[in-house]
């Protein structure tokens, strides 16, 4: 008699063994597609986009990633030339491609197999702007106001003037990208964008008429030393670069972030020059500022390789501070002696703009000026244009009155009011107010309580209202003879 035999049943799986056979699947295909990378779209840094302005006739470099170890090709509509270059290990690309004279626009197709397109890009002039709160400040201001922000806003349209805001970033080491994308000027874009950049941009491009791409990297309440590199603080030891940012609350504020997170992205970018204001926050160490700043524009200038580009600033503005441990006066006086220190540079004296109680003075139009003025004279060459207010040459005496003179004087000027702000001391070394007189290039100081003058002063204080100008209306900076 046979016995039936009972089937055998399928084999059962556990849960966790199935959980296991699917973790394994998916580790050996991450494997097999790691050993076989799939086909590279191009990328970009975020300065390289849509709108851009390249730095006319001249040699500008394009970079970015592709599919490692290809060949990449640029192609430029202004020229129909293409470049080719090969991509290292990691998929990284440079290319230097030559522009024309300024016009557009134009295009960029660039392509490691697959290709994409830069479009509305213009060829032009390429600045960037640079600082503390008075040049980031708006058009649409913030608890201060911009003085005639609305009709500055109202006329902002200008498909030659473009945009380019640097997203605020703080690092311990150079960042390669940065965060922001370039915009077409009008009236909503213009809003947003600083408005001392804007207004000097605006100058430029109307007298120029040609593109003018600007570029604003800022941040509020900030030292010189946070935008300095550091290898251009090694010869300072007095300023201490911190090991690490984790437990600091204001990272903006430490020796190098933002030269490491708002400055090292933009190295590669043809440029022009710089615009900069800034200095409010050191005026507790005007000795230390007067070397640290020419240190830093000099490391600029070796970091973006392009030579001794031009370096245009602001001298910080006159407010009434009542913290005597500051001297806004000294850095000043700094700031006027850089101009000599830095090869290429000019000051744009704000010595009329400034606030007594609000150190974000509401008039950024006549800094914006000043900064266009030195552009157009001393970098385009531009015949007519005054760049520069009196600037203090030398003293003699006669008798019981000291004589000044000036350079980028011309006739100087009061607008017939009395001159108020200079004052006159002896060997005492103590000063008292003087009478003062203009006449033509010269300024006549005096006092009954001084009989053999030994040096003079003006507008020596932290809050001062400008009285002395040229007949362009560019103010004199404050100044001193003596070293006392």
């Amino acid at each position: 008699m046979k016995t039936a035999l009972s089937p055998i049943p399928p084999p059962s799986f556990h849960p966790s063994a199935f959980r296991f056979l699917y973790s394994a699947f998916l580790f050996f295909l991450i494997i097999l597609l790691a050993s076989h990378p799939a086909h590279s779209k191009i990328t970009l840094p975020s300065l390289l986009g849509n709108n851009m302005v390249l730095q006319q006739q001249s040699l500008v470099k394009l970079w970015g990633g592709a599919k490692p170890s290809s060949q990449v090709s640029v192609i430029t509509s202004w020229n129909d030339k293409t470049y080719s270059t090969n991509s290292d290990s990691q998929g990284k690309w440079t290319v230097n491609v030559s522009t024309h004279v300024a016009g557009g626009p134009y295009q960029i197709t660039i392509s490691d197999g697959e290709k994409i397109t830069l479009k509305n890009i213009l060829l032009g002039e390429v600045w960037v702007c640079s600082g503390q709160s008075n040049m980031g400040m708006a058009l649409k201001g913030n608890s201060s106001p911009i003085l005639n922000s609305n009709e500055i806003i109202l006329t902002a349209d200008n498909p030659s003037l473009r945009l380019f805001k640097v997203g605020t970033a703080t690092s311990l080491s150079p960042i390669p990208d940065s965060k922001g994308q370039w915009q077409e000027s009008n009236s909503e874009t213009a809003r947003e964008f600083s408005a001392m950049a804007f207004q000097f941009g605006q100058i430029l491009q109307k007298k120029l008429n040609v593109p003018i791409g600007l570029i604003q990297s800022e941040v509020g309440g900030t030292m010189i030393e946070s935008w300095m590199s550091a290898t251009s603080l090694k010869a300072f030891p007095e300023v201490k670069i911190p090991l690490s940012l984790d437990t600091v609350k204001a990272p903006q504020k430490e020796p190098t972030t933002l030269f490491n997170g708002k400055i090292a992205p933009l190295l590669n970018y043809g440029i022009k020059g710089f615009i900069w204001m800034q200095g409010e926050s050191n005026r507790h160490e005007p000795a230390l500022y007067a070397k640290l700043f020419p240190a830093m524009v000099a490391d600029w200038r070796r970091q973006w390789n392009q030579g001794e580009l031009p370096f245009y600033y602001v001298q910080i503005a006159p407010f009434g501070s009542t913290d005597k441990t500051r001297s806004g006066v000294l850095i000043r006086e700094a700031q006027q002696k850089a101009v000599d220190i830095i090869p290429n540079s000019g000051m744009a004296s704000a010595l009329d703009v400034g606030m007594e109680n609000d150190i974000h003075f509401f008039d950024k139009t006549k800094p914006a000026q000043r900064l266009a003025y030195l552009a157009l004279a001393k970098t385009y060459g531009i015949k007519g244009i005054s760049w520069s207010g009196p600037v203090y040459r030398s003293m003699k005496v006669e008798g019981n009155k000291a004589v000044l003179s000036f350079d980028h004087a011309g006739y100087l000027t009061s607008y017939r009011q009395p001159l108020r702000l200079f004052e006159i001391a002896g060997a005492d070394r103590k000063f008292h107010p003087a009478k003062a007189t203009i006449s033509a290039g010269n300024i006549t100081v005096q006092s009954e309580l001084v009989s053999e003058p030994v040096a003079v002063r003006y507008a020596w204080r932290e809050w001062v209202e400008a009285e002395l100008f040229n007949n362009d209306n560019l103010p004199a900076s404050s100044f001193r003879t003596d070293n006392w």
